[in-house]
């Protein structure tokens, strides 16, 4: 389930297919607002930069409101971050930031995914399987492997989540990516990387096999601590570089 590409900074030759698009797969503030997402993620739009709402609505194709409340939208992901009198700007990208997700991570994953490995069926695991690697022959991940990280996830655990849990696993989810994607981006120093979870994601597939609960529960950690490593990677190495 490929995502649609960061698209913030639209070029005007695409804006008319874009807007097109708009109202055929949702509202005009849903459409803005997983631009802006995806943009953001990507890196597009690099941490503490402000953006122009009335540059992104000329560029999208849309008008002001639609961007404004997108923003507000993002605001409440923690993507943005907005000060009276002054433009929005991109969240930095801290340790405490990232810890927070994690800690929160660790909290409600492991016993949603425990009650959902009892759900799942061999025949589902194995359908969700090849979802777990990234695209043969690429160089780093790709948004398509990134997309498809995320459908992963989301199956894994909708067996035993509610609407409200899942809107709370997404959030955490996609502030986590950011961090994730930022330390590929950064690490050009280890070309050919693969997603940072892939061995432990293939670990925990595992885990759901066995329809043990407590290995489920220690795969998860595991494969939360493995995210956690990797992301800290995105805001250590610009502090070294400093030094």
């Amino acid at each position: 389930m490929p995502q649609p590409k960061p698209t913030a900074v639209l070029s005007h030759d695409h804006k008319r297919q874009r807007r097109q698009s708009t109202f055929k797969d949702g509202t005009t503030v849903e459409f803005v607002t997983e631009n802006l997402r995806q943009a953001i993620l990507s890196g597009s739009l690099a941490p503490e930069q402000p953006l122009s709402l009335r540059k992104i609505a000329t560029r999208l194709g849309v008008s002001f409101i639609p961007v404004r409340e997108a923003v507000r939208s993002l605001e409440s992901e923690g993507l943005l971050e907005t000060q009276p009198g002054r433009s929005a700007v991109v969240t930095r990208l801290t340790l405490e930031e990232l810890s927070s997700i994690c800690r929160l991570c660790r909290q409600i994953e492991p016993d949603i995914r425990m009650r959902a490995a009892i759900a799942l069926t061999s025949d589902t695991l194995d359908r969700l399987s090849v979802l777990a690697d990234t695209t043969p022959g690429t160089t780093e991940p790709t948004d398509e492997d990134y997309a498809r990280n995320h459908v992963l996830h989301t199956e894994l655990v909708r067996p035993a989540t509610t609407a409200s849990e899942l809107r709370i696993l997404n959030q955490l989810w996609r502030a986590l990516e950011r961090y994730i994607r930022a330390s590929h981006r950064d690490a050009t120093d280890n070309p050919g990387l693969q997603l940072p979870n892939t061995r432990s994601t293939h670990e925990l597939l595992a885990a759901y096999r066995t329809n043990d609960p407590g290995a489920v529960r220690l795969a998860t950690l595991a494969h939360l601590d493995e995210q956690e490593r990797t992301a800290q990677r995105a805001v250590r190495r610009p502090q070294l570089a400093m030094k």
